[in-house]
């Protein structure tokens, strides 16, 4: 058998040397740095997945024009799993298998996230979520992390704003996604808390074009003096706009699934009024001049310009997620096991839902004081009070 050589030395133990050197974790991620994405940019969680998508985007063209982070230009693979869990998996599976990324951002539904974690878990691999049920952080585990705020944290804003106005007696109405039933599990276990009794508890299909049954249904109880609708679907713009048509001058209240301003132009008339609990993205012009604003504005301002619509703080959970990896990356270096732990104790970091401040004990990192109360007032987003 012929053997290739040079010079009679033969090149097989070379090859090898070489095979092993470019084949070893550390170079592969110091000279590509791979980062999954899956998000739902088409279906019924678009308005989550499609504004997240956008963002990240305009951001890795931001990185790369600027040198990448130290020195290496980034590499995001997009997955669009129009909001499924099982293509989530199959998705999260050929990014760690075939493509070798090094991490994961997404997915943009909660549902999703909890079907992928363990995946990623097992892995090894970073997962970012962009979504808010708190099951996704707790119990804690070691490689998943998420940049909206928790869901407990919007309840307790709905609940503390409700005592201020002399609510106690609520209907709550929640989208059969994993979304609202994290929803709903976290209002029904901490209402008591508030002294608020729920004397409706209702779901509704995604998918559903009417629900003036169930707006009716509610309404028939004289006991109820405010409805919360849980949701992130097109669906939670039709609630509003049939308890309307029913001439029900009830309070309504919205979960954080609300913030993107295309749910106010669907309801219309019947969106005016609407309390939720949101990031101060969403009002970013009003706030305050200082850094927080200049940020915000930033975001505000690129997006906005680059794709004539207006800005969502969904778009901002994947935006903050890029930044997290960015600074996790130019603190650590390239090492996978690195930037984990940099991301676990990274302090003090601003992103468009408020100041990271991540743990061992908390993949979060966000406090109540992420949200602040607002408002529709003339098709717009407004404070419901001065801070």
């Amino acid at each position: 058998m012929k053997k290739f050589s040079n010079s009679g030395v033969t090149l097989l133990p070379l090859l090898l040397l070489l095979a092993i050197f470019f084949l070893t974790p550390s170079f592969v991620w110091a000279e590509q740095l791979k980062i999954g994405v899956i998000l739902a940019e088409t279906g019924p969680a678009s308005f989550l997945g499609g504004p997240e998508a956008r963002s990240l985007r305009m951001l890795e063209s931001e990185i790369n024009t600027s040198g990448g982070i130290n020195g290496n230009q980034i590499t995001l693979i997009f997955r669009d799993s129009a909001g499924s869990p099982e293509k989530a998996v199959s998705f999260a599976r050929q990014l760690i298998e075939e493509e070798r990324v090094f991490a994961i951002i997404g997915p943009s539904t909660s549902g999703e996230t909890l079907k992928i974690k363990k995946i990623c878990e097992n892995a090894g691999v970073i997962l970012i979520s962009c979504a808010s049920a708190e099951l996704i952080v707790k119990p804690v585990t070691p490689y998943v992390f998420k940049t909206a705020p928790t869901d407990s944290f919007a309840a307790q804003q709905i609940f503390m704003t409700m005592q201020k106005m002399s609510i106690s007696r609520i209907a709550i109405v929640t989208g059969n996604t994993g979304f609202g039933k994290a929803g709903k599990d976290q209002m029904v276990k901490i209402a008591p808390d508030y002294g608020i009794t729920i004397v409706e508890n209702e779901t509704y299909d995604k998918d559903a074009t009417d629900l003036t049954s169930l707006a009716a249904k509610i309404k028939a109880n004289p006991e109820v003096q405010a409805v919360v609708n849980w949701s992130i679907v097109p669906a939670q713009s039709i609630i509003a706009k049939n308890i309307r048509q029913l001439k029900w001058d009830v309070p309504i209240f919205q979960s954080h699934g609300f913030a993107n301003i295309k749910y106010v132009e669907a309801a219309g008339a019947a969106a005016e009024g609407i309390i939720f609990p949101a990031s101060r993205l969403m009002i970013a012009d009003s706030l305050p001049n200082g850094p927080q604003k200049d940020f915000l504005m930033k975001y505000k301002t690129d997006y906005e310009k680059k794709y004539g619509e207006r800005v969502s703080t969904f778009g901002g959970h994947a935006y903050d997620a890029m930044l997290i990896i960015k600074k996790a990356i130019e603190t650590a270096g390239p090492n996978p096991e690195k930037i984990r732990k940099a991301i676990e104790t990274m302090k003090g970091f601003f992103g468009t839902a408020g100041e990271f401040n991540f743990t061992p004990e908390d993949h979060c990192g966000l406090g109540i004081d992420a949200f602040t109360m607002l408002t529709v007032k003339n098709g717009q987003f407004a404070l419901l009070n001065k801070e």
